[in-house]
């Protein structure tokens, strides 16, 4: 694995059922795999979309449970890396910020930041 190999985009909506249809009609998308948690001391729910062959990226819903409309100009781009310390000193470095510290969620083998 690369220092930080590209690997999703979240797209923050109002509506996660509405969005989730339409890249399920418009791109043959579906629902691989669907988490909530809290991030940055909000709730949210997040729906994975992937494709048939899965790509080497995915596509992810991100929805806010106290809002029902995403702020505007809002992203979140994923990057996988074998040291997600080293991954988040370099960003910090480079000026970019984190919203929250590394968290994990060890039923999915997962640590994010």
């Amino acid at each position: 694995m690369s220092k930080g190999a590209f690997a999703f985009t979240k797209l923050i909506v109002g509506d996660l059922q509405r969005s989730a249809k339409f890249y399920a009609e418009v791109c043959g998308l579906t629902e691989q795999r669907r988490i909530g948690a809290v991030v940055g001391g909000r709730t949210i729910t997040e729906v994975i979309l992937g494709g048939d062959p899965p790509g080497p990226a995915s596509l992810i819903l991100f929805s806010y449970h106290d809002t029902n409309r995403p702020p505007e100009g809002d992203s979140i781009l994923g990057f996988e890396t074998a040291d997600l310390e080293a991954f988040v000193a370099r960003t910090l470095g480079a000026g970019g910020s984190v919203v929250q510290n590394i968290q994990s969620l060890p039923e999915l083998s997962l640590r994010f930041s």
